[in-house]
This record gives C-alpha cells, sequence and structure tokens, in this order.
C-alpha cells in the first residue's frame, strides 16, 4: 500500500462547508469505488473559520485529502473526483509516520481542530541532520510545548501531479483542543505568560534548527475520517 496527498486549491471566497460536503459526499464515494482506502478529508470548513492561516500560494489551500492505494500508479479516477471539485489539485506519494496516533471514527469529525504545515528543510543542513533533529530532537520538543494530541508526519517521496508545488519536503498534520485555534496560551498548553512564553521560544528555536520557514504554508482544518 502506499499513501497519497493531495492538496486542493481554490478561491478563498469558495464556502468550505459546501466544498466538505462535496468532497465527502461525492468524491470519497467515488473514489473508494476505485481502490482508495483509509480515505480522510481535511476542510477548512466553518468550524475553523476563526483560525489565521498561513497563505502563501494563490489560490490558496482549501482542503486536502489523504488515503491509501495498492499502487499510486491506479491513482486517476481518484485524483479526477477531486480534481472535479476546485479549481486545482496537487498530488504526493508520501512517507507517514505517527509519533503520536490520535483516535478516529469512521463517519464523524475528529475532535478538535487541525494545523496542517506544508514545511521545508533549511538547504545548509544535510538530509540525515534534517531528519535526525525532525524525528529525534523536535519531536519532544512539540510534544512538551504544546496542547498537541496527534502527530503525523508525511513526508513528501516525490509529486504525482504535472507543475505540483516543489518547495515543500513534508506535510505535517499535528491535532489540537478547539480552543488553541484562537488562544495562543490553549495552543502551547500554558496557564501562564511565562509559561507561554517560554514554550513559544523554545518551540520556535527548534523549528529554526532545521526548517527554512519562508515558504511555510499553514492551514487549518476540521479532519473527517472516511475509512
Amino acid at each position: 500500500m502506499q499513501k497519497l496527498f493531495y492538496l486542493l486549491f481554490d478561491s478563498p471566497d469558495v464556502d468550505g462547508d459546501a466544498l466538505r460536503d462535496a468532497l465527502i459526499e461525492q468524491a470519497v464515494p467515488a473514489m473508494r469505488e476505485n481502490g482508495a482506502r483509509e480515505i480522510t478529508v481535511f476542510a477548512s470548513d466553518g468550524a475553523v473559520a476563526d483560525g489565521h492561516p498561513v497563505r502563501q500560494v494563490d489560490p490558496p489551500i482549501r482542503a486536502m485529502v489523504s488515503f491509501w492505494l495498492e499502487d499510486a500508479a491506479d491513482r486517476g479516477p481518484s485524483e479526477a473526483a477531486l480534481a472535479a471539485r476546485v479549481e486545482s489539485v496537487a498530488g504526493y506519494l508520501v512517507v507517514e509516520s505517527k509519533p503520536m496516533p490520535h483516535d478516529l471514527v469512521v463517519g464523524e469529525r475528529t475532535k478538535g481542530m487541525k494545523q496542517i504545515s506544508c514545511i521545508t528543510k533549511r538547504a545548509d543542513i544535510s538530509q540525515e541532520e534534517y531528519i535526525r533533529i525532525w524525528h529525534e530532537d523536535h519531536r519532544k520538543v512539540a510534544i512538551d510545548t504544546q496542547s498537541t494530541f496527534g502527530y503525523v508526519r508525511n513526508e513528501i517521496f516525490r509529486p504525482l501531479t504535472e507543475g505540483a508545488p516543489d518547495q515543500w519536503d513534508a506535510f505535517v498534520e499535528e491535532s489540537f483542543p478547539m480552543e488553541a485555534l484562537t488562544s495562543q496560551h490553549a495552543f502551547y498548553d500554558a496557564k501562564t505568560q511565562e509559561e507561554y512564553e517560554a514554550n513559544f521560544q523554545t518551540m520556535m528555536d527548534s523549528c529554526a534548527r532545521f526548517l527554512d520557514h519562508g515558504p511555510i504554508e499553514v492551514t487549518f482544518v476540521s479532519e473527517y475520517y472516511c475509512g
């Protein structure tokens, strides 16, 4: 089995709830009929409308979908089902790891909210050092300084669609309590201003060791596990 991760681009004016419903009700059944499994829809819907995404690409990312296939070469029908709902898509073959698995219920919105970050390796460090810092040192920092209850890495192996943006190296899924969408204290699991400032600085210092923040893209989504 191979994991595929698709970014769905469309106007910021597109109704997020309507796009979510179209994906879940129309695209997902078509994908499942064509072999897709473990399908998850990540939608910038009304539940996360108060978040402040970091948007640099135009049109912006309005949703994301991940799924598994026996062979990524058979992705055509699933890709078409997604592309029919938005202005454009970018698909990638990814390698998944789960430092912090979280509970998923088929057909239901996952509790809390999810931040998905498109990240890029610093150009001045080796691939080996990048992976070591991210998978070893930063793993503990991310968990200790934030209210994260779910953490999934999707390291890009190769793009699947023509013209897919190539500035990113991975897509990082982090699940947070709903209040973290609008409260930095809740996001950084801090009860006091001093604890917030300490956790924030520790996190930023750790990220700076291995990430190039120039191309970063951050999207807040609701997660819908479709199975």
